[in-house]
């Protein structure tokens, strides 16, 4: 919908989504919201994060556990989030112990063709903390070189 209310405003040429997730349980909706998503030629770039094998989800008060009380175990699903790329045009990336695909999303990203939306330029060469550090170690340079006399009553 953030797309529709701004076409109106700004033509794009190129429309992506990044959908980061371990790929489990999308909910009752996945395949209408892919259809929408395809509907309105939009790529869909799916970020695998986790592992096969999984790892407990940290909470509160130890690890997440289900109704029943049993440890609740997060897998990576990546032919869920592969199918989901695969059917919106979009590509599949993976975060894992032995994958690090960011570089490349980041890489396919750059690549697509679009306008830029937002940009701003930030100037660090007014940064004044050189002011702030230099008279601090004048101070330190300072307490070093006087004594100081302590009087005693």
């Amino acid at each position: 919908e953030k797309f529709k209310n701004d076409e109106a405003k700004t033509r794009q040429s190129s429309k992506i989504i990044i959908l980061i997730s371990d790929g489990e349980d999308f909910g009752e909706e996945t395949k209408s919201v892919a259809g929408d998503v395809e509907d309105e030629n939009i790529k869909l770039f799916t970020l695998g994060i986790g592992t096969e094998k999984g790892s407990q989800i940290p909470s509160q008060r130890g690890y997440k556990t289900d109704r029943n009380g049993t440890t609740v175990i997060s897998r990576l699903n990546s032919s869920d989030l592969k199918s989901l790329a695969k059917n919106t045009n979009g590509s599949y990336f993976e975060i894992s112990e032995s994958r690090n695909d960011v570089p490349k999303l980041i890489n396919t990203i750059n690549s697509i063709e679009g306008e830029l939306r937002d940009t701003r330029m930030m100037d660090v060469s007014a940064n004044r903390y050189f002011y702030f550090l230099l008279t601090a170690i004048l101070l330190f340079c300072v307490d070093l070189i006087l004594p100081v006399r302590t009087i005693k009553i």
